[in-house]
C-alpha cells in the first residue's frame, strides 16, 4: 500500500521553469509556448511560474507525444480529456485513435522514403558507371601519375 504522506509530499512538490526545462531537455521558451497554447497552467508567485506535479505530468505527455510526431493540436486534445471522471476512458480512446493515425502516417512516409532511396541508388549506379566509362579527368590522371612517381621514388630510395 502506498505511503500517503510520501505521495502528498511528491504531489505537492513544485518546480521552476528551469528545473522542468532541464529535466525534459527542452527550453524555458518551449514551456512558455505550451502555456500560451493552454496546455500548461502554472501558478504564479509574483512574476515567477510555479509548476505543479500535474504540470510536470503534462510536460511528460507533451514531450513523449512530440517525439512520436503528434502535432500539438492533437496533444492538446488528448490533454483536455484528462480528468473527465470516466477513468480516463475518453483520453485513452482518443490517444489510441491518434496513435493509429500516426502509425499510418509513418508507414506512408516509410514507403515514400523507400521509393526515394531506390531512385537515389539508381542514380548513384548510373553516375558511377558513366564516370567509369569516361575515365579519370586529365588533372586526376596527372595527380595519379604524380603520386605514382613519388611513391616509386620513395621505394627506389629505400
Amino acid at each position: 500500500m502506498p505511503d500517503t504522506a510520501s505521495l502528498s509530499i511528491s504531489e505537492s512538490r513544485t518546480y521552476s521553469i528551469s528545473e522542468l526545462a532541464r529535466e525534459f531537455g527542452i527550453t524555458p521558451r518551449a514551456l512558455r509556448f505550451y502555456e500560451d497554447k493552454d496546455m500548461l497552467h502554472p501558478a504564479r508567485d509574483g512574476m515567477t511560474r510555479v509548476y505543479s506535479h500535474r504540470d510536470r505530468a503534462r510536460v511528460t505527455i507533451i514531450v513523449r507525444m512530440k517525439r512520436l510526431g503528434l502535432p500539438l493540436a492533437d496533444i492538446r486534445e488528448i490533454l483536455d480529456l484528462y480528468g473527465l471522471g470516466d477513468n480516463e476512458r475518453a483520453q485513452k480512446r482518443k490517444t489510441l485513435e491518434k496513435f493509429r493515425n500516426q502509425v499510418k502516417e509513418f508507414e506512408n512516409q516509410r514507403e515514400d522514403i523507400e521509393i526515394a532511396l531506390g531512385e537515389l541508388q539508381k542514380g548513384i549506379d548510373w553516375l558511377e558507371n558513366d564516370l567509369a566509362k569516361i575515365g579519370p579527368a586529365n588533372d586526376q590522371a596527372r595527380n595519379v601519375a604524380a603520386y605514382d612517381a613519388v611513391a616509386r621514388k620513395q621505394l627506389d630510395d629505400a
